[in-house]
C-alpha cells in the first residue's frame, strides 16, 4: 500500500506541475500588443534656441508600428481593447551640463496617418490589427537658451 500512495503522490505532483506550466500559455492567448520601433525622430532648435522639437524646421517624427490582437475582443466583438500612449519624458536621456535645467517636455502622436495630434499622455483606444504611429517630442527651456552640445530624448510608447 505504501507504494500505491507514493505512485498517487507522484501522479498528483506531475498533474500539478503540468497545470502550473500551462497557465502562462493560456494568458498569452488572451491578447498581445506588439510595438515595433521604426525610424528615430530628429529634434531641431528654433531660431531663438529655446525650443528643441521634431516639429521644428528640419526635424522629423519618430515612427512605430503597433499590432494589437485580443481573442477576448474578437469573441465579444469589442472595438477597442488596447490603449496607446506616448507620455513625455521628465528629462533628456543625455544632454550637456545645464541642458536639463528649466526644461519642460511635451509629446504628441498620430495614429494611422491621421493629421490629428493627440497629447502624448492621453491614451487612445485602438482596435485589433496593425496601426502606424508617429511621435513628436518638444523640449522648451524657460528662461534661457539651450547650451551647445549633443542632446538625446527618449519617449516610451505604451500599449496597455
Amino acid at each position: 500500500m505504501a507504494r500505491k500512495r507514493s505512485g498517487n503522490r507522484r501522479a498528483l505532483l506531475a498533474v500539478a506541475l503540468l497545470g502550473g506550466l500551462c497557465l502562462p500559455a493560456q494568458a498569452a492567448i488572451i491578447g498581445t500588443c506588439t510595438i515595433m520601433i521604426g525610424g528615430t525622430g530628429v529634434m531641431k532648435a528654433n531660431p531663438a534656441i529655446n525650443i528643441f522639437g521634431s516639429k521644428q524646421a528640419g526635424g522629423s517624427s519618430a515612427t512605430a508600428t503597433i499590432t494589437a490582437s485580443s481573442l477576448l475582443c474578437t469573441i465579444l466583438n469589442l472595438l477597442d481593447c488596447y490603449s496607446v500612449s506616448a507620455p513625455a519624458p521628465a528629462a533628456f536621456t543625455s544632454a550637456p551640463s545645464g541642458g536639463n535645467t528649466n526644461v519642460t517636455f511635451a509629446t504628441v502622436f498620430r495614429l494611422d496617418g491621421s493629421g490629428l495630434d493627440i497629447a502624448g499622455g492621453s491614451p487612445q483606444r485602438v482596435t485589433n490589427g496593425t496601426h502606424s504611429l508617429q511621435v513628436d517630442l518638444t523640449a522648451t527651456k524657460s528662461p534661457g537658451i539651450f547650451p551647445a552640445g549633443s542632446y538625446q530624448g527618449t519617449v516610451t510608447v505604451r500599449c496597455e
